[in-house]
């Protein structure tokens, strides 16, 4: 070997021996306290009306980062400790909290209008927004995010309760599933996730 191919040859091992540090230098992940599923959900999209009446498709929350749940106005305990814990999270949440919209999806179309929906979820947070939509909309969407729900008989005076998944669903501003949060999860990790989310948001 003479003296200049070795040369190449030596510069070539250098520039290989690069590439693999080159690949790892990726940029730092975000240390979320909540499950990150990124990638292992679908991005947000429905066709649903809104608690106002109008139509509305998850394009319509673009900019914004949206927490969903499943959940039903007659329901006696679950969603309104739910509701009641979103509200404290986005207050705790401050000024980011502009940039999050709640939307709380009915499994229940037979008594939930949108006029009921509008009355329920001001009543814990004005930055929700109920959700409505036929019996094959809503079972779909829930389908699509792998959660569940069951209408138990009606005992013939319109009561019955509906047995549902409670976890909570969190789409960045370009809506990306980004994170999950189940029942057990503390306001303080919400607050947290959610804190960074919103921080990334404001990133150019």
């Amino acid at each position: 070997m003479t003296p200049s191919t070795r040369r190449v040859f030596l510069a070539l091992i250098a520039l290989l021996a690069l590439v693999p540090l080159s690949a790892c230098q990726r940029e730092p992940q975000p240390e979320w306290r909540l499950n990150d599923v990124s990638g292992h959900l679908p991005d947000l999209d429905f066709r649903l009306t809104d608690d106002n009446g109008k139509p509305v498709t998850g394009a319509d929350f673009k900019g914004k980062v949206t927490v969903m749940y499943f959940g039903y106005t007659h329901c006696p305990d679950v969603c309104p400790l739910t509701l009641t814990q979103l509200h404290v999270v986005l207050d705790r949440l401050g000024a980011p909290a502009d940039k999050v919209r709640i939307l709380f999806v009915s499994v229940d179309p037979a008594r939930d209008t949108p006029a009921i929906m509008h009355a329920y979820v001001n009543a814990f947070d004005k930055r929700a927004v109920g959700l409505v939509g036929s019996d094959r909309d809503v079972e779909a969407l829930a389908k699509r995010y792998r959660s569940a729900f069951t209408r138990e008989p009606d005992r013939g005076d319109g009561n019955y309760e509906v047995s549902h998944s409670s976890a909570i669903y969190i789409f960045d501003g370009d809506g990306k599933a980004r994170l999950l949060a189940t029942p057990s999860a503390s306001q303080d990790d919400i607050v947290h996730d959610l804190h960074l989310l919103t921080s990334m948001e404001s990133t150019p």
